[in-house]
């Protein structure tokens, strides 16, 4: 590589390094305040605003990354069927062009929102402006604006012109036009073409909240409001703080480990091996905030030895697909923590109350998804199995203190994590900070498996997540406040109430209309459009907030299991080399042992709420 090339491609990853940059901050600065608050009596000054800030710095510059590597979420392109060559590029330039055009307009709501913000001069601490922070909102969307205009052509000039000129003409559109009330109607076609074409999710949703503003007559910057609030949150630094941690203990031999402990403890044979890796997967995908991360982290390490026990390789695949999604409702679970910052729930309530219906999930995933089913071992291997599977448990006795001594790092993991937060030791932006850096400490130190290029590989990929999941989560929220200041939501109760007057039959509908929206919808998007709508709903029917989260999420797990937005499937097809349509077949009984699960939980309300109420008694 020449000098003029490895100058580039610094400058084209600079946007990286600065967002990693603000990660380790991120870490630092929580641990520090933790260390000087007892020795000094005070800490960082404005410590939990400076976090909360530079989290958006990684938001954004984590988003910008991500476009470049292909991270921001979509639907793909649903019109891939229609017409020849020519007309996919014209639908691929349609979408790309669209999502550019939006990104001016975002520039512009944010442009709006840090002028404001310039005429107050607030600080956040030591003198420095919150405006300097929030104009990387601007900058962060004209850059993706640029980025996704210059994706309309393959001519190195014209992509210049692409990527100046279409987010461009949403900045001039959005200033010429602004507080007009265009109909909304055209707005909503195009934005739905868009998404079919392949736009990413977090512009079609931003579309559409820019749209309804605008319809209405009211500023733009509602929605860059919206983004900022939901960016800067208090609890939201936890998000990135334990991916990052998950991403680190992905990125090393902690999921060896692990594994040799689960089946040193559960033993050999079917039996065993299938519940070690439905706990195992579920365990790791409640650390490493993706069900996809596992299923590339584990899948080669458990389908050999699912298939050495017996299982046939189609319900191998199964088990390691649907298995990987049930960590959702385990601590320290990414869409737990957002649950819980949405609907205003104490995240250490919500961890708690994830754990029991997170055991009930995986049971029901093992004895009614046929995996333990006699009839559907390998023959040659059904023998060995059932002779493993009898034997005693002091032949297995002594792998098991090995393989605990061996994985103590990653063992001690969860208890840090739920301990400093249940403890009150460690507010949660601090016990996501703790776990942070005692994940990066372990790999490094005890293991010296953790190198600073994987280190710098864990902190890049954890900002492009968090930034591409970031802008949904602002756009979608942008779009629910519309709809709540609207009273939609007083208008949804009176109009359920009337059609299901039962408590248990609403349970029943509401279970079916989240596994259809948990398979069109991205989870976090999911999260943040959808409680705010169904959870006064559900409080109308004196259903427990806890409870109704404990629910929201066990449907959401279905959803990666169901096309188009079940991304397990995508991850299991790539990972095992097999059709996607072999890897759906395969998951269809899993998909029915998850729903009937989520049956049990809904109408066993102390299954969610008895073990929080028992602890945090006198």
């Amino acid at each position: 590589m020449n000098v003029n090339s490895a100058r580039s491609l610094g400058l084209q990853r600079f946007d990286e390094v600065l967002a990693s940059l603000a990660l380790m901050l991120m870490v630092l600065i929580p641990m520090l305040e933790m260390a000087l608050r007892p020795m000094m009596g005070r800490g960082v000054d404005n410590a939990p605003v400076l976090v909360q800030h530079l989290g958006l710095v990684m938001a954004m510059l984590g988003a910008v990354a991500a476009e470049r590597h292909g991270h921001l979420s979509s639907l793909g392109n649903g019109l891939a069927g229609l017409g020849g060559e020519r007309l996919q590029i014209g639908i691929k330039v349609f979408a790309q062009g669209s999502a550019a055009l939006v990104c001016g307009v975002l520039a512009l709501a944010s442009w709006r929102l840090v002028a404001t913000e310039m005429e107050v001069a607030h600080n956040l601490a030591y003198g420095l402006p919150t405006w300097w922070v929030q104009m990387l909102m601007p900058v962060g969307f004209a850059l993706l604006g640029a980025k996704l205009g210059a994706r309309c052509a393959d001519v190195l000039w014209l992509k210049g012109v692409c990527a100046v000129l279409l987010p461009g003409l949403g900045f001039w559109l959005g200033s010429s036009y602004e507080g007009l009330e265009p109909p909304l109607w055209p707005a909503v076609v195009w934005l739905l073409a868009a998404l079919l074409g392949g736009a990413p999710i977090f512009a079609v949703l931003g579309g559409l909240a820019l749209a309804l503003f605008w319809h209405e007559g009211q500023p733009l910057a509602s929605v860059a409001l919206s983004h900022y609030q939901i960016t800067v949150n208090a609890s939201l630094p936890a998000l990135p703080l334990f991916t990052l941690a998950g991403l680190v203990f992905a990125r090393t031999g902690a999921a060896a480990r692990l594994g040799a402990v689960f089946m040193a403890l559960f033993g050999g044979g079917v039996t065993g091996t299938v519940v070690a890796a439905a706990l195992l997967c579920s365990c790791f995908t409640a650390f490493t905030g993706g069900s996809g991360v596992t299923i590339l982290a584990l899948g080669g390490l458990l389908l050999p030895l699912l298939r050495n026990a017996g299982l046939p390789e189609q319900r191998g695949i199964s088990l390691v697909t649907s298995a990987s999604a049930l960590g959702v409702l385990l601590a320290p679970s990414v869409p737990l923590i957002l649950y819980a910052v949405i609907a205003r729930v104490p995240i250490n309530t919500m961890f708690l109350a994830g754990l029991v219906p997170a055991l009930v999930m995986v049971a029901c995933l093992v004895l009614l998804g046929g995996y333990l089913r006699r009839g559907g071992l390998l023959p040659a291997a059904a023998l060995v199995a059932d002779t493993r599977t009898s034997a005693p448990h002091s032949q297995h006795a002594p792998r098991i203190l090995p393989a605990l001594w061996t994985a103590k790092w990653e063992i001690l993991a969860p208890g840090i994590a739920m301990g400093s937060l249940v403890s009150g030791l460690a507010t949660p932006m601090e016990s996501a900070a703790l776990t942070a850096a005692y994940a990066v400490a372990t790999q490094t130190l005890a293991h010296r498996e953790l190198s600073w290029r994987l280190l710098g590989q864990a902190l890049s990929d954890c900002a492009q997540i968090i930034g591409g999941v970031m802008l949904i989560l602002g756009m979608a929220l942008g779009l629910t406040n519309y709809l709540v200041d609207s009273g939609l939501p007083n208008e949804v109760i009176d109009w359920v109430q009337a059609l299901l007057p039962n408590k248990y039959l609403f349970l029943l509908a509401l279970n079916v209309f989240l596994l259809a929206a948990g398979s069109l919808m991205e989870i976090y998007a999911a999260i943040v459009f959808l409680v705010p709508l169904l959870l006064p709903v559900a409080l109308s029917y004196d259903i427990d907030p806890v409870h109704f989260g404990i629910i929201f999420l066990a449907n959401m797990e279905m959803g990666f299991l169901a096309p188009p937005a079940g991304m397990n499937l995508y991850f299991a097809s790539a990972m095992f080399g097999k059709p996607l349509r072999y890897v759906a077949r395969s998951v269809l009984p899993a998909v029915l042992a998850i729903f009937l699960g989520t049956l049990v939980i809904s109408w066993l309300p102390l299954l969610s709420t008895a073990l929080p109420a028992w602890l945090s008694r006198p």
